[in-house]
């Protein structure tokens, strides 16, 4: 299974990928429909939604999971995104959301 390199989502299906090129590193989430990627305020919103959606109503919680997850991928690596320095949740907090999504 290939996964997003901007927000770790799984690709199983092609429908899962950007424009359904399932050759692309990034999600249908994280892409733009000119084929662009989204910008990490953009990616970082989506990924809190997410997380409070199937995790916890918890904003504070969402972030710090939402910014640990995205600093763990490829594509965020070297760059030097405001939105994503900050506080991040401890690997603890992080595994048991983990758990919790299944």
């Amino acid at each position: 299974m290939n996964y997003c390199e901007a927000c770790g989502m799984p690709m199983s299906k092609p429908e899962d990928y950007a424009q359904g090129d399932t050759s692309s590193q990034f999600c249908l989430y994280c892409v733009n429909a000119d084929g662009s990627v989204k910008t990490a305020a953009e990616i970082f919103e989506g990924g809190v939604n997410f997380f409070m959606q199937h995790v916890s109503d918890d904003r504070t919680m969402a972030e710090k999971v939402t910014r640990k997850n995205m600093n763990q991928q490829s594509y965020w690596q070297g760059k030097n995104e405001p939105i994503l320095q900050g506080e991040e949740a401890t690997d603890e907090e992080f595994a048991e959301v983990m758990k919790k999504m299944g």
